[in-house]
């Protein structure tokens, strides 16, 4: 097989988020933060996971990053894609379950991926599934969220060691930055006092998140695992990027290839 080039991967996955982006004429696909999880995704979907894991991305108004990365694994075809955010399709802004094994569950009310990824880890457990694990990428915001906090619980309670849990910390929310908001909660500290074993890194440098998933996934202490990866709002997007306004941004395709040019720069 041949060795995927993961920062070609990248810079190809930005550069189609972009593309169906502008084909929406909405300000609605949440353009920055698809740009702060996509390296995430792709460390976890194409180096992480094996073929009976599961993934759920809880933070759903990201799920462009999503929808490109099955494309290019071949689960998604071309055609299905172009529908994308247009009637009828199958595709919508924040995903549907239309097709189970890749998108089990919708996701975008913010702190029920969590919770739904728990109640898998915990089936599986039950019926003594092993090998498997759980995948959720949620988002620092999102931690402010109660329910995030009940399913960090129960999963610790649960010995739930199937669990692995991704953070994509790009310091804001909808509206302003988070530590505005509620403060940070996407800690080391904070995630430890509740019983994970945590690991910080680099949510934009490949080395690092793939030793961070190998400290994780060799843990065994049955705790369940979260990797708290520090990232950029709109990364490698120049005009919006690190920018509170950066998921709002509206693409218009007069402006894409100049838009493209800023990926390349």
């Amino acid at each position: 097989m041949k060795k995927i080039d993961k920062k070609n991967l990248s810079f190809e996955m930005r550069e189609k988020i972009l593309r169906l982006a502008a084909g929406t004429g909405t300000k609605y696909p949440h353009i920055g933060s698809c740009l702060s999880c996509i390296d995430l995704i792709i460390e976890t979907q194409f180096f992480q996971m094996k073929k009976e894991d599961k993934f759920i991305l809880s933070k759903g108004h990201a799920s462009l990053s999503l929808y490109v990365v099955l494309n290019k694994k071949g689960k998604i075809s071309d055609k299905e894609l172009s529908t994308y955010f247009k009637d009828g399709g199958l595709f919508g802004v924040h995903p549907p379950p239309t097709f189970p094994d890749d998108i089990p569950l919708a996701t975008g009310s913010l702190g029920h991926g969590l919770s739904f990824s728990c109640g898998i880890a915990k089936a599986d457990q039950l019926m003594k599934k092993k090998g498997r694990k759980i995948f959720c990428l949620i988002s620092d915001g999102e931690c402010n969220e109660g329910s995030v906090w009940e399913a960090a619980l129960f999963a610790s309670q649960h010995k739930l060691k199937n669990l692995v849990v991704i953070i994509d910390k790009n310091g804001f929310q909808g509206i302003d930055a988070t530590k505005n908001v509620l403060g940070d909660a996407a800690t080391v500290e904070k995630w430890r006092s509740f019983g994970f074993n945590v690991v910080e890194c680099d949510g934009h440098n490949f080395s690092e998140l793939e030793k961070s998933f190998k400290r994780i996934l060799s843990q065994n202490n049955n705790k369940p695992g979260i990797i708290i990866a520090n990232t950029l709002r709109g990364k490698g997007f120049k005009t919006i990027e690190g920018k509170m306004e950066s998921n709002y941004f509206s693409l218009d395709k007069e402006n894409l290839e100049k838009f493209i040019k800023e990926l390349k720069d």
